[in-house]
């Protein structure tokens, strides 16, 4: 059966897509050109023709992801609500026990970008972004009056690190925390550092 003509756009989307999953299930150093091609049934030199490298290949890939995830929290961010009810939805779905997906995928990028630059640009832009967001979301509640919180960049840093943290320890290590645990210490963080008794994170 022929395959559906795709647009250039298109088309890079779908072997971006491909090389996540190929990335997932196997590991940066261990993925090849082949791989994504027969994930696809496609070419090695289609692949080749859209990204020149295999290096560039996975940062591109890396940035599709991370982009993915920012739009995610972007709309979580965006909501109609309270800045209290905005920051618990994100940092719940962030967290290793939440919805998100690719936790084996960031652990593996955050490994590689020590050697690729590249790799390291995606991953640090992520980051800054995501504590950025985080940091206003903070700053919008304690000047509603939701919350006291005297540094939020410093506490969006504190957040996400508790959050990295636990996202290598329920990734790496299946059973080391439990998750009912570890969100019970997100939620005991998130009120910390929002000047709040953990009663008030509890869905109404």
């Amino acid at each position: 059966m022929a395959r559906v003509r795709l647009s250039v756009a298109e088309r890079r989307e779908e072997l971006l897509r491909a090389a996540i999953g190929q990335i997932e299930a196997r590991g940066v150093a261990a993925v090849r050109i082949a791989d994504v091609a027969a994930a696809l049934g496609v070419s090695n030199a289609l692949v080749l023709y859209h990204f020149s490298t295999k290096e560039k290949l996975v940062a591109d890939a890396f940035a599709y992801a991370a982009e993915d995830d920012l739009s995610h929290l972007r709309k979580l961010l965006g909501r109609r609500t309270s800045a209290l009810r905005r920051l618990r939805a994100a940092v719940r779905w962030y967290a290793p026990t939440g919805q998100a997906k690719g936790w084996r995928l960031w652990i593996e990028g955050w490994s590689v970008s020590l050697r690729e630059p590249a790799l390291r640009e995606v991953t640090r832009d992520l980051d800054k972004q995501w504590k950025a967001a985080i940091a206003g979301v903070i700053a919008e509640g304690v000047a509603a009056g939701e919350f006291a919180c005297a540094d939020p960049a410093g506490a969006a840093l504190r957040l996400t690190a508790l959050l990295d943290g636990l996202a290598v320890q329920l990734t790496s290590y299946p059973g080391a925390v439990p998750r009912a645990r570890a969100q019970e210490w997100v939620d005991d963080a998130l009120a910390r550092e929002l000047g709040l008794d953990r009663s008030a994170l509890t869905d109404r």
